[in-house]
């Protein structure tokens, strides 16, 4: 990836699925992740949603003064970024998570298992979300927190649900209760979740409509307790 290394410490624009575009100076890069600081975060962007990037022909207004200090990222020392390594590294920091242009979730991972991870959120309490759904994640510091809540009240204690090592198989056993997919966006995606058979979540909808969704196209899923 000799054509990054040549990037690095420049303002780069980035477009990503979903006809996202996002303007930063590129902070480091490995084969499955790439650090993004857009002039007030930090952005940790897995590569399968990039879609091509490019020199920016603008710079960012705070990039003269920007100088960058490794401490001020969630890495680790000098080694390799990996995807899940920065996912462990961000255990119990608040952070936003980016799933589409109307999902959006802040909160904190408490668990990362091997295609999904989860999530605590003060409003939507316990989500798992697909790794692979994950467009981009920003930590916060430590002082910050969500809504100005208060710590004890926020919810970073370990889910209670019996976690199973895939999203597949983790829905799989909760079969029988409700759900909710991707935050309610349609009703269609609220109801008792039925089977999981074939890669396919049947649900049965609040007006008794049977549907059968992708697991692969859900991208995130919460069951109330």
């Amino acid at each position: 990836m000799t054509f990054l290394r040549s990037l690095v410490g420049k303002p780069i624009e980035l477009e990503i699925s979903g006809q996202i575009h996002r303007l930063g100076i590129l902070i480091d890069y490995s084969p499955e992740i790439i650090v993004l600081f857009d002039g007030t975060n930090y952005l940790y962007m897995p590569f399968g949603h990039i879609r091509n990037i490019r020199l920016a022909l603008k710079s960012l207004p705070q990039s003269s003064e920007y100088t960058y200090q490794r401490a001020d990222t969630i890495l680790d020392g000098d080694d390799e970024l990996s995807y899940r390594k920065i996912l462990n590294e961000s255990m119990g920091m608040l952070l936003q998570v980016y799933i589409s242009n109307n999902q959006s979730v802040y909160g904190y991972i408490t668990k990362v298992l091997k295609d999904y991870v989860v999530f605590q959120s003060s409003v939507y309490k316990t989500l798992f979300i697909p790794m692979f759904h994950i467009k981009w994640l920003i930590p916060y510091p430590e002082n910050k927190a969500p809504y100005t809540l208060k710590n004890e009240v926020l919810p970073i204690a370990p889910s209670q649900f019996r976690l199973a090592g895939t999203f597949e198989e983790h829905l799989k056993s909760l079969e029988g209760k409700m759900v909710v997919f991707d935050l309610g966006t349609s009703t269609d995606k609220i109801g008792l979740l039925k089977t999981i058979q074939n890669q396919m979540a049947e649900i049965i909808t609040a007006d008794q409509k049977v549907l059968y969704w992708n697991i692969h196209h859900i991208k995130m899923a919460c069951f109330p307790e």
